[in-house]
């Protein structure tokens, strides 16, 4: 089977704005890979979002993206959203360089994300810990 490929334009408020590009492996991962700029230098939470309405912002995009009704965690914890992606990382020039693997963001099958809102938000995720300060970094 050949790899499947997605591609989202990231046109945020302000000066915020970005590509990438989702390539679901044989394996049934998917790769994440891209750019944004505009950020503000640090981290950003990175989530799929169950809607891909996005004519109000992340306020209609709904919650993330999670079909198996899981908590909210680290994409690196054994329980977390399926669209839990963590947080990427602004450098100082406001540019943020994304490569991530899951295997929870399929682009085929009754989970597909395609239809769906990536949401890139002003703030760090706290990872299901409750606490900003606690959270590892991308």
């Amino acid at each position: 089977m050949a790899n499947l490929k997605a591609v989202v334009v990231i046109s945020g408020n302000d000066s915020v704005k970005g590509s990438l590009q989702f390539i679901q492996q044989s394996n049934g991962g998917t790769h994440v890979r891209g750019r944004i700029i505009g950020l503000a230098p640090g981290r950003h939470a990175f989530h799929i979002h169950a809607l891909g309405d996005t004519t109000n912002g992340c306020n209609s995009t709904g919650p993330h993206f999670n079909p198996l009704k899981k908590d909210h965690g680290a994409p690196t914890d054994e329980v977390h959203h399926a669209g839990d992606l963590g947080n990427i990382v602004a450098g100082p020039d406001g540019v943020a360089e994304i490569s991530i693997s899951d295997m929870q963001i399929p682009l085929s099958g009754v989970h597909s994300i395609l239809g769906r809102a990536v949401v890139v938000h002003a703030y760090p995720d706290d990872l299901g810990r409750g606490v900003i300060g606690l959270q590892s970094s991308v």
